[in-house]
């Protein structure tokens, strides 16, 4: 993990795209911006977790639709 002190309004880089920003400190608050292309996702870790285990647990869903539609056919 790279650690780096910014101060407000100062930005850091990621590759060519990506521009992370400190906003505001507050307290022990942090305040950034995130400057990215559309095509990139950008999520809070415990938003991105559940998008993750929903995603799996969607996974699981047609297996099971497709067992009931299968054993409903041949009843």
């Amino acid at each position: 993990m790279l650690v780096l002190n910014r101060k407000v309004n100062e930005s850091l880089k990621i590759g060519d795209d990506i521009e992370v920003k400190v906003i505001a400190v507050e307290g022990d608050q942090v305040k950034i911006g995130i400057a990215a292309p559309k095509h990139i996702d950008i999520h809070r870790q415990e938003v991105y977790e559940k998008i993750t285990e929903e995603n799996q647990e969607a996974m699981q869903a047609p297996t099971d639709w497709m067992d009931l539609i299968k054993n409903r056919d041949n009843t």
